[in-house]
């Protein structure tokens, strides 16, 4: 597609501002298109881990490692302060069982690049002394980073528009505009918008954009719920942490014992250390529609299962709660690139809880997709 295209972005979350970055700064007209307000989706309701230890080894693991490596250039070149840090991640082993799992998902991760160390508690706890002392060990990733979702997405927004972008909120698209087959734009509840193409980025809302048109990606909401602590001291927790179920509830839920609550809700600790000093202690993986509301079961299951890898934090004040919908694909991976069935359409959606990971690659794929676009 021409330089000077006019491109329709679809969501103004993470995703879609990347995708509006990447698009703007190649020299096309872009809109972005959000009905509420910057992150007030899936980016605004996460923790902020970019962890490479989540990805199965392979497109998605090479995807992020790339992602990751544009990420250090991005913290200068978008010119805004996204609390970037390489922070350094463990995965927390709890018994024999999973070090078995661990060592084998560790070798696949070395042969595609990683550089990831396994460590037994004891060396697991003289970088992290809060762990509990009956853990197994840990496996460790340098190269695993932090960052604030909120402050990348208004990073990107604010990059694209010095790149000319228009970014419109309050503006909710409520169909696609076809002319002879092609997809030529948005309606709006303000009236239509026209483009060259379009972008789906609308994350778990994404299917009900093109449903009625027979397309219909199979992204469904999975529910995350988060507690978030007192502000504390400076490296309280010094690294960003999970734990080997982490990868069970996100990769092989099929294995999970659906009779125990952690199982049952998903459960794997995510605990991360935020600038402002709380901890962000998470979360649950629940299939439960549209709904975002936080509740007693899964606020306990996490705080249980917190406690039991981290007895020490038991002693911290949980000040309240959040959850959000994350897009989940059956295979993991998020659906990028141009619809066959609707010409002038292309998709950004699909990244679970990977979005901020994936942010800057999604951009730029999607930014090469319209490159090559008749």
């Amino acid at each position: 597609m021409r330089s000077g295209a006019e491109v329709v972005v679809v969501g103004g979350g993470i995703i879609g501002t990347s995708v509006a970055y990447f698009a703007a700064k190649r020299g096309f007209k872009v809109t972005v298109l959000e009905r509420s307000s910057l992150a007030s989706g899936a980016s605004g309701a996460c923790d902020g881990t970019l962890f490479l230890q989540t990805k199965n080894p392979g497109p998605h693991l090479e995807m992020a490692i790339k992602s990751l490596a544009l990420y250090q250039v991005l913290k200068d070149e978008l010119g805004y302060d996204v609390e970037l840090e390489p922070k350094g991640g463990m995965c927390l082993i709890e018994n024999e069982e999973q070090a078995v799992l661990m060592r084998h998902t560790l070798e696949q991760q070395r042969q595609s690049g990683m550089k990831v160390e396994l460590l037994d508690i004891k060396q697991a706890r003289e970088i992290e002394p809060l762990l509990g002392e009956h853990l197994w060990g840990a496996t460790y990733c340098a190269a695993d980073m932090q960052a604030n979702p909120f402050l990348v997405t208004r990073a990107f927004a604010g990059a694209a528009r010095q790149f000319g972008a228009e970014v419109r909120l309050g503006v909710s698209v409520t169909d696609l505009l076809l002319e002879g087959g092609r997809v030529r734009g948005v309606q709006t509840d303000k009236g239509p918008v026209y483009g060259d193409c379009v972008v789906n980025a609308a994350a778990v809302w994404a299917p009900m954009l093109t449903k009625k048109y027979g397309y219909e990606p199979p992204i469904i909401p999975r529910r995350g719920q988060i507690l978030v602590t007192e502000p504390l001291p400076p490296k309280t927790v010094r690294h960003l942490l999970l734990c080997a179920c982490y990868l069970t509830a996100k990769h092989h839920p099929e294995l999970l014992n659906m009779e125990q609550r952690q199982h049952r809700l998903g459960v794997g600790l995510i605990v991360e250390q935020t600038v402002s000093g709380g901890l962000l202690l998470g979360s649950t993986r629940e299939f439960v529609g549209f709904d975002r509301r936080t509740t007693q079961d899964g606020i306990a299951a996490i705080a249980e299962h917190i406690y039991a890898s981290m007895p020490a934090l038991g002693r911290f004040n949980v000040v309240r709660t959040f959850a959000g919908l994350r897009p989940r694909t059956p295979d993991g991976m998020p659906i990028l690139g141009p619809v066959e069935a609707l010409p002038g359409l292309l998709m950004a959606a699909g990244h679970e809880g990977d979005g901020i990971a994936l942010a800057p690659i999604t951009g730029e794929i999607l930014a090469n997709h319209l490159s090559t676009m008749n």
